[in-house]
C-alpha cells in the first residue's frame, strides 16, 4: 500500500483530496492544527503547526518507512497580518514556508520509493512577489495581496526544488485545484462554482497519474498549463535563497 502525507486535510479542498486518495486506496498521514476539526478524516490524523518548523521537523522524526507522495495544501488568509511565534507573517509561513520545510523534512523518505512525488497546490490567482519584502513590513498588508504572492511562491518553489529532487527520482509540481467555497475563499471576498471533489481533482491526479508531465511545471486542469513565473530560472532561484534564510 502506498503512502501519502496530505496537509491542510480540515479545509474543502485538502478534505476532498485525502478522500480521493483513500478511496484509491492509498494509506493517508494527515498532519492538522486543529484536531476537533479532523474527527472524520479517513487516515492517520497527527497534531502539526504547518507554519512553524519545529513542529513539522517534530512530525518528520515519528515517520517510519518510505512516503510515496506529499500534497503540500495547508493554506490560511487572515484579513489582518499576523506572526507566528517565531515573529514570520502568517501567510508566507503557512502557505509557502510550511510547504518547503514539509517537503526538505521529507525528502530522504521520500527518496526511499523512487518515483515518488510532491505536489504544491498553488493557484491561477497569483502574482505581486516582492522577494525583498516577503512579510509585507514595508508594503501595506492585505490578505489578497499576500495570498496572491504565496501562490506565485508556490509555482516558483516546484521549479525551483526540481533539481534537487530529481537525483532521487522525485517528481515535484504546483497546479490549480479549482474555485471551490470555502472558509478561504470567503475570507478571500469569494465564493465559488466547483466541488470540493472538483476542486480536488487535479491535485490528486497528479498523485495518482501514470505520467502527469515535466517534474518542476505548473498544472490545471489536469495539463500543464503556461507559468511566466516558474520559467524565470534567476527569480526562482533567489526566491529559494530568501526562503532558505528563515
Amino acid at each position: 500500500m502506498k503512502t501519502a502525507v496530505v496537509t491542510g486535510a480540515t479545509g474543502a479542498i485538502g478534505g476532498a483530496i485525502a478522500g480521493s486518495l483513500a478511496s484509491a486506496g492509498w494509506k493517508l498521514i494527515l498532519p492538522v492544527r486543529n484536531l476537533s476539526r479532523a474527527k472524520r478524516l479517513p487516515g492517520e490524523v497527527v497534531e502539526v503547526d504547518l507554519a512553524r518548523r519545529v513542529s513539522i521537523d517534530a512530525f518528520a522524526r515519528t515517520l517510519t518507512g518510505p512516503v510515496h507522495a506529499l500534497v503540500n495544501n495547508a493554506a490560511e488568509c487572515p484579513r489582518a497580518r499576523q506572526e507566528t511565534p517565531e515573529g514570520i507573517e502568517r501567510q508566507l509561513a503557512t502557505n509557502v514556508l510550511g510547504y518547503l520545510w514539509m517537503t526538505l523534512a521529507l525528502e530522504r523518505a521520500l527518496a526511499a520509493t523512487r518515483g515518488s512525488r510532491v505536489v504544491l497546490v498553488a493557484s491561477y490567482w497569483a502574482g505581486g512577489l516582492d522577494v525583498d519584502d516577503l512579510e509585507f513590513r514595508r508594503r501595506r498588508y492585505d490578505n489578497g495581496s499576500a495570498y496572491r504572492q504565496s501562490k506565485q511562491a508556490n509555482r516558483m518553489l516546484a521549479a525551483a526544488l526540481a533539481e534537487r529532487l530529481a537525483p532521487a527520482g522525485t517528481w515535484i509540481g504546483s497546479c490549480h485545484p479549482g474555485d471551490v467555497n470555502s472558509r478561504l475563499s470567503n475570507a478571500l471576498g469569494f465564493g465559488g462554482s466547483q466541488s470540493p471533489e472538483e476542486g480536488a481533482d487535479t491535485p490528486a491526479w497528479l498523485v495518482t497519474a501514470d505520467d502527469p508531465g515535466p517534474s518542476g511545471g505548473y498544472y490545471a486542469d489536469r495539463r500543464p498549463a503556461p507559468c511566466s513565473f516558474s520559467r524565470d530560472r534567476a527569480a526562482t532561484a533567489a526566491l529559494l535563497e530568501a526562503l532558505r534564510a528563515y
